[in-house]
């Protein structure tokens, strides 16, 4: 019998790297940079958590509960801002192909993770090829203490992790600054059109710079979460999968829209786990086709989304092409 109690919040854990990762990717996309190396910045992001985390734990002291949090965070946000200010430098400043850039920041990113993964599993000389940082994950996992108590309705919307709901208000403030505000306008023109945003006075390189890096933090954050949250504390190379490739196919299911990504996460997350909820027999081929959907999802909004050709369900017109001031 499908567990629906259950299944929910395991659907939306799964899919909070997601909507992390898709609100992050949408931010840089906005402003015509397309970071196909999201995946790699979410590792990056993850590994740096841990390293900070892991540096802490061991340090003798004894351990601080707003410490134990804001050493992974700070350390995940700065190296997670690194590979922001290394995407934009390539492509910005120096004007590289977007697409090669972004996949080869994807490669980067995870072997810089399974380098620093695989020292730290070195040192540590655990039986199983993993770093467990179970008192770093304790504070992150925390829950709302009376969620217990409210039953079903507890278990579903109200016991999940600070970072959790933090993705949720990020993506709901990034959706209201991209529509609402000045600064929205004004990186949306540098995404439609550099040339005529440049011409009305502003600093497109400026805008271009802002939206990635910040957009890259977070996305790193997604990485911070499966591995602090999701995965208790446990770093395994590898783990991590493709999250990152689901986080970028989300910004074309969301179609460019931060505030849809919410329901959108839980619904590719829930897809994600789908295999494992409804019972498949020994015939592994099935699971293997209940792990295409949310691949198949995504296919089929795009389809969808080009056949109707609106111009509001598009990406901006100047999305991976770079931008030369001369050019004018």
């Amino acid at each position: 019998m499908f567990d629906i109690v259950s299944f929910i919040p395991r659907a939306v854990m799964q899919g909070i790297p997601l909507m992390l990762g898709c609100t992050g990717e949408t931010i840089t996309e906005k402003s015509g940079n397309l970071n196909l190396g999201t995946a790699g910045i979410m590792y990056v992001g993850g590994i740096c958590g841990v390293i900070g985390a892991f540096l802490y734990e061991n340090s003798g002291v004894v351990m601080v509960p707003v410490l134990t949090v804001l050493i992974p965070l700070l350390s995940c946000l700065l190296g997670s801002l690194l590979m922001g200010l290394l995407y934009c430098f390539l492509t910005v400043t120096l004007r590289a192909n977007q697409n090669v850039t972004g996949l080869a920041m994807t490669t980067f990113g995870v072997g810089f993770g399974n380098f620093f993964g695989g020292s730290l599993i070195k040192l540590v000389k655990a039986d199983i090829p993993s770093v467990v940082l179970t008192k770093t994950s304790l504070v992150f996992s925390r829950k709302l203490p009376f969620a217990g108590n409210l039953g079903w309705f507890g278990r579903i919307f109200l016991n999940y992790s600070f970072l959790a709901y933090a993705a949720i208000a990020l993506a709901l403030i990034a959706s209201y600054v991209l529509k609402r505000t000045r600064t929205g306008l004004h990186l949306r023109a540098v995404g439609e059109n550099p040339s005529t945003a440049d011409t009305a006075g502003i600093n497109v390189v400026r805008y271009k710079y802002t939206a990635t890096c910040l957009g890259s933090m977070i996305s790193g954050l997604g990485g911070l979460y499966y591995v602090m949250d999701y995965a208790s504390g446990v770093w395994t190379n590898g783990a991590f999968g493709d999250r990152g490739w689901l986080a970028v196919a989300l910004v074309i299911f969301t179609i460019w829209r931060p505030n849809v990504s919410i329901f959108a996460s839980i619904l590719f997350g829930g897809l994600y786990i789908l295999n494992i909820y409804i019972p498949t027999g020994p015939n592994l081929a099935i699971k293997e086709i209940y792990k295409m959907a949310p691949y198949v999802v995504t296919i089929i909004v795009l389809i969808i989304t080009s056949m109707r050709n609106k111009r509001e369900n598009q990406p901006p017109a100047a999305l991976g092409l770079p931008y030369f001031r001369e050019e004018r």
